[in-house]
């Protein structure tokens, strides 16, 4: 139980509300700022604005995925009002206070440094983003099925990148019966790819990769998907850029082949938010309940 444990849920989206209702299931004290439009109603939570005492008392921050920008502003999809997290509200937390977040911008990590506080990125953590890439390789694919007029099975799709991301969506394109080709930016992934049973070739050969690719997939956030390797890519090809803002492909020139090229990070909060969700707010609670027990046996 969290019985005792005040937590401050500063903005967010529907992936927030598993968040609240865990915590709040396990008698944790939780205040929220920035869900004054929500509909529906949480047992045990508590609405409040954004002032110095919400933070006071806080013994967890919990922000959205993406933190907050480089000016402190919070993103919420429950709220019309601006939030914007200052260096007073952080110097306001307690020393012992965690701040939570899915991965923090660097404004947020000098507030932290600056303060003394803890600052856990849970997407950081490899057993969360393995789980966390199966709502965005779902989303990545219904994105895929919407967009094109051919089946998967059959299609020739590229997967850019074999990350926790990557390899999820490769495995499941696989599984639905796509030729996967995968590009690579180390040689001993080579390896691991051919045993998955996917085609794999370096990205500094990507020009020579895309001649009859129906489906590309990018989960690498650098400019990779350039002018030049569109101008060699067909018309018919469709673009999913699942790599944070502002991506890896030159959107402007794709519109300008009449390439169809979509920008789409965040699809977990998108296609999946209470798996999603449920996801962060496990991590969170397995995080807590550790520190609970390791004070008891000091104690």
């Amino acid at each position: 139980m969290l019985t005792g444990v005040r937590i401050v849920v500063l903005g967010g989206d529907a992936r927030q509300l598993e968040v609240i209702r865990k915590c709040a299931e396990l008698d944790a004290t939780v205040s929220v700022v920035g869900f004054d439009q929500l509909e529906q109603v949480i047992p045990g939570i508590e609405h409040r604005e954004l002032e110095d005492d919400v933070f006071a008392s806080a013994d967890v921050l919990v922000l959205p995925v993406v933190s907050c920008d480089d000016q402190g502003k919070v993103s919420s999809s429950f709220s019309d009002t601006a939030i914007v997290l200052k260096k007073e509200h952080m110097a306001a937390l307690p020393e012992h206070c965690t701040v939570f977040t899915g991965m923090a911008k660097p404004f947020l990590r000098e507030l932290c440094q600056e303060n003394g506080l803890r600052l856990i990125e849970v997407l950081d953590r490899d057993d969360i983003a393995l789980c966390n890439s199966i709502p965005t390789a779902e989303g990545a694919i219904a994105i895929a099925i919407k967009e094109t007029d051919i089946t998967i099975h059959g299609s020739e799709c590229i997967v850019l990148g074999i990350g926790r991301t990557g390899f999820t969506l490769a495995k499941t394109l696989q599984g639905l019966g796509a030729n996967v080709r995968v590009g690579i930016r180390r040689n001993e992934d080579a390896v691991r790819a051919a045993i998955m049973g996917w085609k794999p070739f370096m990205t500094t050969d990507l020009a020579a990769q895309t001649g009859e690719v129906d489906l590309l997939f990018n989960t690498i956030p650098t400019m990779i998907i350039t002018a030049q390797i569109l101008s060699r890519m067909p018309q018919k090809a469709v673009i999913i850029d699942l790599a944070s803002a502002p991506g890896g492909c030159d959107f402007r020139y794709a519109d300008k082949r009449g390439i169809k090229a979509l920008l789409a990070p965040g699809l977990p909060g998108i296609v999946a938010p209470k798996t999603a969700g449920g996801i962060i707010a496990d991590a969170l609670i397995r995080l807590l309940l550790e520190e609970q027990n390791a004070r008891e046996v000091k104690s």
